[in-house]
């Protein structure tokens, strides 16, 4: 008997620590084997942000039943990986937080199963928690349920009390009996249906691949799951394309899951989750079929990007001293390489040969692809990010909007509110919540969001939380401001100094320290009123008699406020890029040399 489930979520909800405790006690690792927290977060990305980035397949046996488990991000930036993924699963356990209730983020995934027709299994996860309220949160989420108009079958939907950091689950609201995880095992046996299946394993072959792989000795793996029929290692297969064009070639390798191992077998049968191997140029959405006249399985769609940023070659005068991939030859190959694994981002050719436009799903998507870019050793420059609009029917503009989810102390509602109102954003509902803290809804034009995050962590003293759903595309919204003070720009280049930063320090907020080489037209820190200011950071104080006492030496310089990699990509601003290497992340003006700069502003 085989089941196939998708674990779905809020971020930080505890789906990947939830499937921690199913590992153990599905009898995958030994009792005496030490296993690492979050265990299917293998990227370091996903570990240091503590989100799933990319879906992970692994299988459990409980009962005499295997139960394929997949691992699916939280963030809406990688819906994409939601949506391919629940096309191979036929239930879902959805997390809920036993305080905080459905977040924006559980809208967004639940859709998407309910849209799929799949049945949800309701975890009210942290019910260890000692302000937990599980009466509630069912009730909100049914309420989500209906309100995203769920079938009376999926109302009907089966909950489970769990604390999954301990490893413990109880179908009864109090908690009492919970001792392990076996409530929860039960009840995806007893919920989930057997695998959907387009035919018997006598049928002809039809396999649907969702997710791309690599391996060191094994090469490119397609993973999927296997609709009708049997595939074996080195059977003839016909592979569609997503666009329909089609190729025969033969298989290398079948593998199936157990546990966290690919285990190599002599057939695989419909309704399981399969990797196969030997099609290099296999990639997402495509069809493996067989038999004298194969089938196509309709590709997956995915929800089209809505911000768009340039990656160009890196033009600043420190260009190629840190990067092991600097030319337009391997950035394109980079880019267009990570468009057979990402499917919700999008490349483009650019009016020049050094620069390509990138289409993504919100700014964390497009950051994650960065920053994996530089640490495998490349060096590029990049643009602000920019929203992607659309023609109307009656010829207007359209823009993507945002319904934004705020929580936050009522003292700082006040000032957000203003914030967004600034930025075009709507306030659609302000309540108070049970627990003291204040809920905001907004609606608000995609551009105000870009570089607001800073911004909401210091009006909100670092305690608030934000979520953002994509509400749609509507008419254009106008002019909305993205920051109200300029930036400190270096005006020679050479090494910063003590007494340069200093002075700077005077007029602004200072991203660099003592010692640092920098350029002309590299910013240096952010102007504490509107437009830039362009000063010298690399003077030296000069030299007056030799006896100065020891103040004048020693000047103590606040320490600089630390512009990684996303702060920078939310700082930058029209005029701005963001210049990204292995070892830094400098920002800097597009063009950099003062006078030429000034005579473009005035349309010289």
């Amino acid at each position: 008997m085989l089941r196939n489930i998708a674990i779905i979520a809020h971020v930080d909800h505890g789906k990947t620590t939830l499937l921690d405790g199913m590992l153990k006690q599905g009898g995958v690792f030994r009792e005496n084997q030490e296993v690492a927290e979050r265990v299917m977060d293998r990227m370091d990305q996903e570990r240091e942000r503590g989100i799933t980035i990319v879906s992970k397949h692994t299988a459990l046996v409980y009962k005499g039943h295997k139960i394929n488990v997949v691992d699916t991000p939280g963030h809406a930036d990688f819906g994409g990986e939601v949506e391919r993924v629940l096309l191979v699963v036929d239930g879902v356990l959805l997390l809920v937080d036993a305080v905080d209730g459905p977040m924006p983020q559980t809208r967004f995934v639940l859709e998407k199963a309910l849209a799929a027709g799949h049945k949800a299994i309701v975890v009210i996860n942290k019910m260890d928690r000692p302000d937990a309220r599980p009466d509630w949160v069912v009730n909100e989420t049914f309420d989500l349920f209906h309100a995203l108009g769920a079938t009376d079958e999926q109302l009907d939907f089966p909950v489970v009390y769990a604390t999954a950091l301990d490893g413990r689950s109880s179908l009864n609201e109090d908690y009492a009996d919970a001792v392990d995880l076996q409530p929860l095992f039960d009840t995806v046996l007893a919920t989930v249906p057997e695998p959907r299946v387009l035919g018997t394993k006598d049928d002809p072959t039809q396999a649907m691949i969702s997710t791309i792989d690599g391996d060191p000795y094994l090469g490119r793996l397609g993973i999927g799951k296997l609709f009708a029929g049997t595939l074996r290692p080195n059977q003839p297969v016909t592979v569609f394309r997503r666009d329909g064009s089609r190729y025969t070639t033969k298989l290398q390798s079948v593998f199936v899951y157990e546990g966290m191992k690919r285990i190599p077998v002599e057939a695989a049968f419909a309704g399981d989750i399969i990797a196969i191997t030997g099609l290099p140029e296999i990639t997402i959405g495509e069809t493996i079929a067989s038999g004298d006249n194969p089938q196509q399985i309709p590709p997956p769609t995915v929800d089209e990007p809505t911000l768009k940023m340039t990656f160009g070659v890196n033009t600043s005068p420190l260009a190629g001293r840190e990067g092991q991939f600097s030319t337009s030859r391997k950035l394109r190959e980079r880019l267009f390489k990570e468009l057979e694994t990402n499917v919700s981002l999008k490349v483009e050719e650019s009016e020049t040969p050094d620069s390509f436009i990138v289409f993504g799903r919100g700014e964390l998507h497009l950051a994650v692809l960065i920053e994996t870019m530089r640490r495998e050793g490349y060096e590029l420059q990049v643009s602000m990010p920019e929203v992607i609009t659309r023609t109307g029917e009656k010829g207007e503009k359209l823009e993507p909007f945002e319904r934004v989810f705020i929580s936050l102390q009522e003292e700082y509602s006040g000032a957000i509110v203003q914030a967004l109102g600034e930025r075009r954003g709507v306030l659609m509902n302000m309540q108070q919540s049970d627990r003291g803290d204040t809920r905001l809804e907004i609606v608000i034009p995609t551009r105000g969001l870009l570089g607001f995050r800073s911004r909401f962590l210091t009006l909100t003293r670092g305690t608030g939380i934000m979520s953002a759903l994509l509400e749609g595309y509507l008419p254009w919204a106008g002019p909305v401001p993205h920051r109200s003070q300029g930036s400190l720009i270096a005006n020679e280049s050479g090494m910063t100094t003590n007494f340069g930063l200093t002075n700077a320090e005077i007029r602004g907020e200072i991203f660099i320290g003592p010692g640092i080489e920098v350029y002309e037209g590299m910013i240096v820190g952010r102007h504490q009123r509107e437009g830039d200011l362009v000063m010298s950071v690399t003077k030296l104080k000069p030299l007056t008699n030799m006896r100065a006492s020891n103040s004048d030496i020693s000047v103590r310089l606040t320490p600089p406020t630390d512009m990684n990699l996303d702060r920078s990509l939310e700082y930058i601003g029209p005029d701005e890029l963001m210049e990204v290497t292995p070892k830094n992340v400098r920002m800097r003006k597009r063009e950099l040399n003062f006078k030429l700069r000034k005579r473009s502003e005035k349309g010289d």
